[in-house]
């Protein structure tokens, strides 16, 4: 296969030259977009809406219709990974995804499988294809995964949690059916990120929303460990193409060099960090991405532009930054600030000359 015509992402992740700073967003095909909630509306469901490789293509080719965007992100769950190992996914109306199943009982942890990717994630795997079929080399598409310590989190809290009791619990009193839990879920993802550059992913993401829960010593032992682990056993290449990888750890700045000593080619920033410090903390060793706080997109559009600037001239010129948000985008974002961030990051690098 060849490189998108716009292979500006896949340059910056890899540190080469770019002509622009490339800029995609968290979540964003979601319901800040109209067209996005009449597809789901259509769909019945969330969860049909991922299950439906048509439907997810079309609400992920959504927002690259709308805006200068430099990639397509998949759109899925993180948590179809613990679905497909039998823990029952639903999505209980205004409180959030939730397990019929959740990991409470040894056995259960004992029973833990890994799952076929191409057999019980089948749907993801099409909907990969049909996306890149869809955007004909236009630009790079993203696939990603939760990482093993935040799937873990859903998976034993069975949904949702404001203290992860459940989770910490374990890691305190049974660390070992905890590292057995990772264990497994590592190796799921590892065969569910190959799986989706097998099916024509061209970058891929671990989000480790909830490593920064964890106690310094807890993060290295039961988080980054297993997101190491997955990195070693990546695909680097597929096709005669490299495929970078991007780590992102919300409220994971205390452990920078850490996870940029992990084997990802990128490191995701939350908006707590400053990027030009981020920047010489890591020196050449991995790209960085981010790191706009999202709510800033509810302020007028001469603050959205002022601040992504900040963001831009933070980490200077110089090849290695991928624009995106801290976190992800809002449901109540209004869409026509994010064509100001797009088109603030696209004119602001161009005038600075990235190179």
């Amino acid at each position: 296969m060849s490189r998108p015509r716009n292979d500006t992402l896949l340059r910056a992740l890899l540190r080469q030259p770019t002509e622009h700073t490339p800029v995609w967003l968290m979540r964003q095909a979601g319901r800040y977009l109209p067209e996005y909630n009449e597809t789901r509306r259509r769909a019945g469901s969330f969860l049909d809406l991922c299950r439906n490789p048509q439907l997810a293509t079309e609400v992920t080719l959504q927002p690259l219709a709308r805006y200068d965007l430099d990639a397509a992100i998949l759109f899925s769950d993180i948590l179809t990974v613990p679905d497909a190992m039998g823990l029952g996914l639903y999505f209980a109306e205004g409180e959030g995804p939730k397990f019929e199943r959740p990991l409470r009982e040894e056995w259960e942890i004992r029973d833990l499988a890994v799952p076929d990717p191409y057999t019980s994630l089948r749907y993801v795997m099409d909907a990969v294809s049909q996306i890149r079929r869809a955007l004909d080399n236009s630009v790079p598409l993203i696939g990603f995964s939760g990482s093993p310590f935040t799937l873990a989190c859903y998976m034993i809290e069975g949904g949702a949690s404001d203290d992860f009791r459940r989770v910490k619990t374990m890691l305190y009193e049974r660390p070992d059916l905890l590292h057995h839990v990772l264990e497994v879920t590592a190796r799921a993802v590892t065969g569910y990120l190959n799986a989706q550059i097998e099916s024509g992913a061209q970058a891929v993401m671990i989000f480790d929303t909830w490593g920064g829960i964890l106690s310094h010593g807890a993060y290295r032992e039961f988080s980054l460990a297993y997101v190491e682990r997955i990195l070693g056993e990546l695909k680097r290449e597929y096709d005669g193409q490299r495929v970078p990888s991007v780590v992102f750890t919300k409220g994971g700045g205390l452990w920078l060099e850490a996870i940029a000593a992990a084997g990802c080619d990128a490191v995701g920033l939350d908006w707590t960090v400053d990027m030009g410090e981020a920047r010489a903390r890591v020196g050449s060793r991995v790209a960085l991405q981010g790191n706009l706080d999202p709510m800033a997109l509810f302020a007028r559009p001469e603050i959205v532009a002022r601040e992504a600037r900040k963001v831009l001239d933070s980490y200077g010129p110089g090849p290695g930054h991928v624009f995106n948000l801290g976190h992800g985008i809002s449901q109540f974002t209004p869409p026509e600030n994010v064509s100001v961030l797009v088109n603030t990051v696209h004119e602001h690098s161009r005038r600075r000359g990235e190179k």
